[in-house]
């Protein structure tokens, strides 16, 4: 399955550049992604933007495929994405700032969307742990009785990619995923957990 790292955005609330690039342990944060979905089986392609020349440059010099999109947004740098590779199948997106990702959880979520029978599917992760481990989150919602915050991985059909899919909302109570880089603090705590 194509798997889609957004890396478009202008990195302002981290205040460190282009933070696909911020480096964790001597490497960019955006490799541990690629190389999470790579060991899953899964093709990345990085998904950049006018704000993040550098991340292209990068991309170009280590032979990682990427599109470049428009920057006009998430969402619609995404469509975008998927209308240029002319992808009909489903796809993950996710995020450029979950460095904690691993091969494990990408393969649990696509196993939970084959059972599923959705169109879509996205990840959330407990409110409850992310206030454990300090991670600020600017969305929440309910789930089964349970605040829950949004991972920042999914998978889309790529045919359905700009209209509103039938969507499986899984939960996964793993601190990994709540590790989304927004903030200098987040940031230190996941060098942390990785740089050990």
């Amino acid at each position: 399955m194509l798997a889609l790292i957004m890396a478009g955005g202008g990195g302002t609330r981290l205040g460190m550049g282009e933070k696909p690039l911020v480096t964790i342990c001597g490497r960019p944060m955006v490799r541990y992604i690629i190389e999470a979905f790579e060991q899953a089986g899964h093709e990345a392609v990085v998904v950049a933007s006018p704000k993040t020349p550098f991340t292209r440059n990068w991309c170009t010099a280590h032979s990682i495929p990427f599109i470049a999109a428009g920057g006009r947004g998430y969402v619609e740098d995404l469509i975008e994405a998927v209308e240029e590779l002319g992808e009909c199948a489903p796809l993950f997106t996710c995020v450029s700032d979950l460095p904690c990702l691993t091969p494990g959880i990408i393969a649990r979520i696509g196993e939970e969307y084959a059972r599923s029978g959705n169109d879509a599917l996205s990840t959330w992760v407990p409110l409850s742990i992310c206030r454990q481990y300090n991670c600020r989150t600017s969305y929440v919602e309910r789930i089964g009785g349970r605040e829950v915050c949004p991972a920042g991985i999914n998978i889309l059909r790529g045919d359905r990619i700009a209209v509103e899919q039938d969507e499986n909302k899984l939960v996964i109570t793993d601190r990994r995923i709540a590790f989304n880089v927004n903030t200098r603090e987040e940031l230190q705590a996941v060098r942390r957990h990785l740089c050990r």
